[in-house]
């Protein structure tokens, strides 16, 4: 194998594949990225054996051929190299690959190509070229996907114990893409219609929260003309996402041709979260987003000393007054805080309290300039959307805390 690729594009490769090493496995080779040079192109990849990256980046390639090398130490290495372009050379006979960059090289001792793991791959023209791969194919448009991403993985567990929660419902029906999350103290759904290409049947996947935070991360740099594509493959257990990058040959941060990401499927069913959804409310208040979260913010300055709890007062207006909502927290050790907004209120007065941690949480994803906050008594769970989405679009529920008296 001889290549050559520019620096800046060959550390943004790795940096795209260096997510999905593992970084405990009794497998070495599960520890290095793939380098395989051909058609010139040089794609990485790496896996964990639950995730894999393909990445491929532009590259001059003389002499085809493949090598496994400690990604941590590339990684490196190539990062602390002169934006240059960078030569690669391997040893067969030593399974050893050189690097030159401008007055640096180096010698990377590697494992061969053929132990490490095959990753799906989807295939330049859009179609399946591993074995198995008959799924479900759909495109999607980058943005609003990412979008759709962000807003529900927040409230994802991350307990390892309980699996089922640490992933995201996705189902594909009636025309819609619909996804749910919930660590069982919150629950944030998003739903948004799809042009076509939906399957006949409806089909609903659980995808691990950190599969599509992977990708959201990677597409935060995708060519939002051309859409994702994304094949489902319940035989397998697998998703997978092809991401292509935008042409910015020569640009500053480095580029990428595509990059595809497959994901094992968490084969469990999800909790009925439609049960705990309120179907009406006492009160409702309409706030300014940005206001509501600064007010969060400063209290869960104090809060955070006392299990994130903040107590929302919220009162109807008086007369020709304004309704309010007022933020309260207390530290034993710090002292305590109370901060009111302005707020379009209708129902009775209500005082209910919340984890800030979680407020904030939600209304960092929120993009509408204000937001619906509706409650019905202090021990039932209170739901935020924003204003302009109907709670088939974006719906977070978010379960009362009860603090001691």
């Amino acid at each position: 194998m001889r290549v050559s690729v520019l620096q800046e594009n060959l550390a943004k490769g790795l940096a795209i594949v260096g997510r999905a090493v593992s970084s405990r496995s009794t497998l070495p080779v599960l520890g290095n990225i793939l380098l395989d040079a051909s058609d010139n192109q040089l794609r990485l990849a790496a896996t964990n054996l639950e995730i894999g990256v393909n990445c491929w980046i532009g590259a001059k390639v003389e002499d085809e051929g493949a090598i496994t090398v400690p990604a941590r130490l590339l990684t490196d290495f190539v990062s602390n190299l002169p934006p240059e372009r960078v030569d690669m050379e391997l040893s067969v006979r030593t399974q050893t690959l050189h690097l030159r960059s401008a007055k640096f090289e180096a010698n990377i001792k590697g494992i061969d190509a053929a132990d490490f793991p095959i990753i799906p791959t989807i295939g330049a023209g859009g179609e399946a070229t591993a074995a198995s791969m008959e799924g479900v194919h759909i495109e999607l448009e980058p943005t609003g996907l990412r979008r759709m991403v962000d807003q529900v993985i927040f409230a994802a567990s991350t307990d390892e114990s309980r699996p089922t929660l640490t992933g995201v419902e996705v189902s594909f029906r009636d025309g819609r893409i619909s996804m749910a999350a919930t660590d069982g103290y919150r629950l944030s759904l998003r739903s948004a219609p799809v042009n076509g290409g939906l399957p006949h049947d409806p089909m609903t996947v659980i995808v691990p929260a950190k599969s599509l935070g992977e990708f959201a991360r990677i597409s935060a740099d995708a060519d939002e003309l051309r859409p994702v594509q994304v094949i489902v493959t319940q035989a397998r257990n697998q998703i997978l996402f092809q991401i292509w990058g935008k042409n910015l040959e020569g640009g500053k941060g480095g580029s990428f041709h595509r990059v595809e990401l497959a994901s094992q499927l968490i084969d469990a069913k999800f909790p009925d979260y439609r049960a705990i959804i309120p179907k009406s409310h006492n009160t409702r208040a309409v706030v300014d987003t940005a206001s509501l979260l600064k007010a969060v913010r400063v209290a869960f300055l104090f809060a955070r000393d006392n299990a994130n709890i903040v107590r929302l007062r919220i009162d109807p207006a008086n007369g020709a007054g304004h309704g309010a909502v007022s933020l309260a927290a207390t530290s034993t050790e710090m002292g305590d805080s109370v901060n009111e907004i302005d707020a379009m209120v209708e129902g009775g007065d209500l005082e209910i309290a919340f984890n800030a941690r979680y407020l904030i949480d939600v209304l960092s994803q929120i993009d509408q300039p204000q937001v619906v906050l509706e409650t019905t008594q202090p021990t039932r769970p209170g739901t935020i959307r924003p204003v302009g989405m109907g709670e088939d679009e974006f719906l977070h529920v978010v379960m009362p805390m009860h603090p001691p008296r």
